[in-house]
């Protein structure tokens, strides 16, 4: 059975985007929800984002000032993330 695991980024980003990404090699889908926060520009997290979009995986949020990350509501992201099988918060 396919497994999908939603991981939520709060205060420890390096940590939930690194693990975002290892779980790609091993789980059907991976999807991430940076939630009420900006991602701090840093080389090491743009690194991050830029390896789980080329590789597909969405990276959605519902702070405006991630402006090149998919913006969706409060609703919508709950609705996202109940779907998935595993909730991963950092």
């Amino acid at each position: 059975m396919a497994k999908s695991v939603a991981v939520l980024v709060r205060e420890r980003q390096g940590e939930a985007l690194r693990v975002a990404a290892g779980l790609t090699l091993g789980v059907e889908r991976v999807e991430v929800f940076v939630l009420d926060r900006s991602i701090v520009d840093t080389p090491e997290l743009r690194g991050y984002l830029d390896v789980l979009k080329e590789i597909g995986v969405r990276v959605a949020t519902n702070c405006v000032d991630n402006a090149d990350l998919e913006l969706l509501s409060n609703a919508e992201l709950a609705r996202q993330i109940v779907a998935c099988d595993v909730i991963l918060p950092y």
